[in-house]
């Protein structure tokens, strides 16, 4: 099948992926718009995967203000370049991961940010809560750990759903951001202080 020119444009346009990995994707697809930007995606995610191991020193601290001063974020993205730092999407993302941050309150940056003695407590109001629910002892340590899994979207930053577009996760945010500029990225820390919150 032959892809044009102008639907190779349209899907970098849509992506910001490469002319040729467009194009790959399109004949890949048969032509289908939705399953050649999955293709890129998936494409783009294994990428990410094999970059994460690169150093990433530059980038930006970002500042979010909210509620006219009530609330304020701040968030360090770090890249590997300067070049990347100054783009647009970037800008853009890190701006956008502030904003969650404002309005999602995370506690943690990931999982393994977690003290080892808030998981355990949790652990053990799960199995007291499935104990009393009736659940057998078997299957009470399976329940948990996807109650953990769950614990963790709602306060780690890197497993929330992102508020703009809930079919994504932080952690995927910052993955397409890497697939689509081919550095590797971290959201290195983040600090959010509520007006009056220590009073």
């Amino acid at each position: 099948m032959t892809i044009s020119a102008s639907d190779v444009k349209a899907l970098r346009d849509k992506t910001n992926a490469g002319m040729m990995d467009c194009k790959e994707a399109l004949t890949a697809a048969k032509g289908d718009f939705e399953k050649a930007e999955e293709y890129l995606r998936k494409k783009g995610l294994a990428a990410a995967t094999k970059r994460s191991s690169r150093t990433a020193k530059d980038g930006s601290v970002t500042a979010y203000i909210h509620m006219q001063g009530k609330i304020g974020v701040l968030v360090e993205v770090n890249c590997e370049t300067d070049f990347v730092a100054k783009t647009d999407a970037f800008k853009t993302m890190t701006k956008d991961i502030a904003m969650h941050i404002a309005a999602m309150n995370p506690r943690y940056l990931k999982p393994e940010d977690i003290p080892g003695d808030v998981i355990e407590r949790e652990k053990e109001i799960y199995k007291s809560q499935l104990l009393a629910e009736g659940k057998p002892e078997k299957i009470i340590d399976k329940i948990s750990e996807g109650k953990l899994n769950k614990f963790y979207e709602d306060v780690c930053l890197m497993k929330q759903k992102f508020v703009k577009d809930p079919a994504l996760t932080i952690e995927d945010l910052v993955k397409n951001m890497i697939a689509t500029t081919g550095e590797n990225m971290i959201v290195r820390r983040f600090v959010r202080f509520l007006l009056g919150e220590e009073i």
